[in-house]
């Protein structure tokens, strides 16, 4: 238990107890809290509930994810290296299996980069029925909007000062930064790239996520793949 407390030290006493019964030890989560306290070890403070979520009132975040790759995710983050220079971080997600899609990183991205990200997650994994984002000029490009058109992927767009209302990638975001941004300094670029990807493996196939019954995010995405849009030609983006 301390082992992974320290390996992962901002999880709470759940979480461990999940990884301990995945590695075949018969002790449920309430065992764990005991010892977890009388260790000494710190729970990691609780975020806010969003209670907005689900409200109907029309707005884009209403609709709620039905099956995996339903609804997307994509959102930006930024972060620097060791000698203060910015590199920012396209983060996306599938909202009902929590998978982490990808997490490119770079000094600069832009629609085209936006671009070629979606179109190597569609051709590995198919269409997704939405994607949704804010309204960044990545984002809502007229390039990106026409080719997503065309692909029959409906864009969703959060009301702009409502980072609320995608929710899901707003908390997966917290939970990057709170679990590596925040304990890593990054002397490179490449460093920061390979930490990144690291991490993403990690949070997909090892991290015990809560709404999932304490599962890691990418075997219930395995269980739970519905049939998906078969793809006879995406086409470039400016085709």
């Amino acid at each position: 238990m301390i082992d992974l407390a320290t390996q992962y030290g901002r999880y709470g006493y759940r979480r461990v107890a999940a990884l301990l019964q995945e590695e075949g030890f018969r002790a449920n989560h309430k065992r764990v809290e005991q010892l977890w306290r009388r260790e000494g070890l710190k729970v990691p403070r609780k975020q806010p509930k969003r209670g907005r979520l689900w409200f109907n009132d029309g707005s884009c975040v209403r609709l709620r994810p039905l099956y995996a790759d339903h609804v997307w995710s994509r959102d930006f983050m930024v972060d620097r290296t060791r000698d203060g220079r910015a590199f920012r971080l396209l983060t996306i997600i599938d909202e009902y299996s929590r998978e982490c899609l990808a997490i490119d990183v770079a000094r600069k991205l832009t629609s085209e980069d936006v671009l070629e990200r979606l179109m190597q997650l569609f051709i590995a994994r198919g269409l997704p029925a939405h994607i949704r984002s804010d309204n960044g000029p990545e984002f809502v490009a007229e390039k990106v909007r026409g080719w997503l058109q065309r692909l029959q992927v409906g864009p969703l767009f959060i009301e702009p000062g409502s980072p609320w209302e995608n929710g899901y990638c707003e908390s997966f975001n917290g939970r990057l930064r709170d679990e590596l941004l925040r304990r890593e300094i990054f002397d490179t670029l490449l460093e920061a790239r390979v930490l990144v990807e690291r991490w993403r493996r990690q949070y997909n196939q090892v991290r015990p996520h809560s709404s999932l019954g304490y599962r890691p995010p990418a075997p219930e995405a395995r269980l739970i793949a519905a049939s998906r849009p078969s793809l006879s030609l995406l086409g470039p983006p400016g085709g």
